[in-house]
């Protein structure tokens, strides 16, 4: 007789299961595996049915790299190289460099920040300038000025602060001072030039780590394309092990007492690990990226350089008028040349529509059987910020990943920032009220100098050697594609009274740029008005 429903609720749900059925979900962390091993334990949920536990008991390193040769070369299965995380530590490499590496979308990792640290004592990045001795001496010498206008003016700036704000009784006079140090890293930085050596941390999958090798193989800076080498190096070579000395003072002590048993731990805890030794190893130079920059910054040169470049606000939220193929020739002249995108999105907007179309043909003309189209073609987002801020300020916006972001190359043509602390008061000049304000003018102003002398001389790269000088106010345009979410978090967050006046000053400028063509929207935004003074001691 069938049960009924009282009775059957009464039950235990397992008690009507149908044969095979389970209702007994198992997580667990996995820690040990070789990363490509890990990957293929992974893949194999979708031509398997044995579990994670049994395809990582059966796996060798070996049959990983021929599971990986197979589908992820022969066949094209690319998603495969998501499953295998690297872990990676790149130290003293240039900032020029530093900003090259990380412009990845999928990118996570921190990087030495310039706030909490003296990048005095980090050194600098000397490009090779072949017989050309005297630009040689040139760069030496206006780094050496730069990085000692930084000191002068990282004491001064701390100097004014502490006649300026008082230290709380509260408060320890080592917070104090470390507080006070902080801030004064914000403005000193402007003086930082791009030579200068910073080391951070990646941990990325496998497929965008082959991507960013490809790019930076490609890249014109000499620094830039022999990190590639060393990154594909690291992951393919032996990777250093943490716990390596303690395996091997482990495996000495096993051997006085059992040569057998210490044999066969040897092989468990000093083994040679290799990171990703087949996903990244046939990384090469990007020759889509290569051509394709080579024709754009040709056709951007055929239709813009007879312009003057247009005056731009420090955020221009350019409202959609244009068509997504407009767009997208915009988007893609915009990134080979240094002119706004409004001013660009009016010059393409009144071509024939087949000239538009030719130009977005030149950005996938060279695109091969892998290659991802050009990051230009990421259009389509409801809001855009055109933005020219300085380079130290840009590179705590870079770290937004949720937006397309179309970065045109570093160049001195749009001037250089002079740091006001805003936090202060409108009225009030730091480097004034520090006395250094001169000297900061000269450093900044000698080094764009020294960069153009140097970028018309007969070294081997010379115009990619002369970026190196070029300090981190100097300014940079970039373009921020975006959703709503995203322009809300960045308002919100990079407004608040703790960060770094530069992007604070962006920030703000994003959210009454959205305030005047959404009104509605903007209220839903809680930023930290820019206008209003803030306690220079919260942190």
């Amino acid at each position: 007789m069938p049960y009924s429903v009282r009775e059957s609720m009464s039950m235990s749900s397992e008690s009507f299961l149908p044969p095979g059925a389970r209702n007994q979900t198992e997580v667990f962390a996995v820690h040990g595996a070789d990363p490509e091993v890990l990957a293929y334990a992974m893949a194999k949920y979708s031509r398997s049915a044995l579990s994670m536990r049994e395809s990582l008991a059966e796996i060798s390193a070996q049959r990983a790299e021929q599971f990986l040769s197979t589908f992820y070369f022969q066949y094209g299965h690319r998603s495969i190289a998501d499953l295998a995380h690297v872990a990676l530590a790149v130290e003293r490499l240039s900032l020029l460099a530093a900003i090259v590496l990380v412009d990845e979308q999928r990118w996570d990792g921190q990087e030495r920040s310039t706030r909490y640290q003296n990048f005095v004592k980090s050194g600098w990045y000397l490009p090779d300038f072949g017989a050309d001795g005297g630009s040689a001496t040139l760069y030496a010498e206006t780094i050496a000025s730069l990085f000692a206008a930084y000191q002068q003016t990282t004491g001064a700036v701390q100097e004014a602060l502490r006649r300026r704000v008082a230290r709380p009784s509260e408060m320890k006079p080592e917070a104090y001072e470390r507080t006070l140090r902080a801030r004064a890293f914000d403005v000193a930085r402007y003086l930082l030039p791009l030579a200068t050596n910073t080391s951070l941390g990646q941990i990325m999958n496998a497929r965008t780590l082959e991507t960013q090798v490809s790019r930076l193989l490609a890249h014109p800076a000499a620094e830039v394309r022999d990190l590639g080498v060393k990154l594909r190096e690291a992951v393919t070579g032996p990777a250093w092990n943490l716990n390596a000395k303690a395996g091997a003072a482990l495996v000495e002590k096993l051997a006085t007492t059992d040569p057998a048993l210490a044999a066969e731990a040897a092989g468990l805890l000093t083994r040679e690990v290799r990171t990703a030794p087949t996903l990244v190893k046939y990384a090469q130079p990007s020759d889509y990226e290569m051509k394709t920059r080579a024709e754009l910054e040709a056709a951007a040169g055929e239709v813009l350089s007879a312009l003057p470049i247009a005056e731009a606000p420090l955020v221009d939220l350019v409202e959609r008028t244009e068509s997504l193929e407009v767009e997208l020739a915009a988007t893609l002249l915009y990134s080979a040349s240094h002119y706004p995108y409004r001013q660009i999105r009016d010059v393409v907007g009144g071509m024939p529509a087949a000239r538009v179309g030719e130009i977005v043909a030149l950005g996938v003309r060279h695109r091969g059987a892998h290659d991802e189209a050009l990051r230009a073609f990421h259009a389509g987002a409801a809001l855009r910020f055109d933005i020219l801020m300085d380079m130290g300020g840009f590179r705590d916006m870079h770290r937004h990943r949720r937006c397309a972001q179309i970065i045109q190359g570093f160049s001195a043509r749009h001037g250089y920032e002079t740091p006001e602390h805003g936090d202060l008061g409108a009225e009030v000049r730091i480097l004034t009220e520090a006395g250094v304000l001169a000297g900061y003018q000269t450093a900044i102003e000698g080094a764009h100098a020294a960069s153009a002398q140097i970028a018309a001389g007969p070294a081997p790269e010379a115009a990619q050697s002369a970026l190196y000088l070029l300090p981190l106010a100097t300014r940079i345009r970039c373009l921020f594609k975006m959703d709503f979410a995203e322009a809300q978090y960045i308002s919100e967050l990079r407004s608040g009274p703790a960060g770094h006046f530069s992007y604070r000053r962006v920030a703000w400028e994003m959210y009454k740029a959205i305030e005047r063509q959404h009104p509605a929207l903007a209220r839903h935004i809680r930023v930290t008005d820019f206008t209003q003074p803030i306690d220079l001691l919260h942190r």
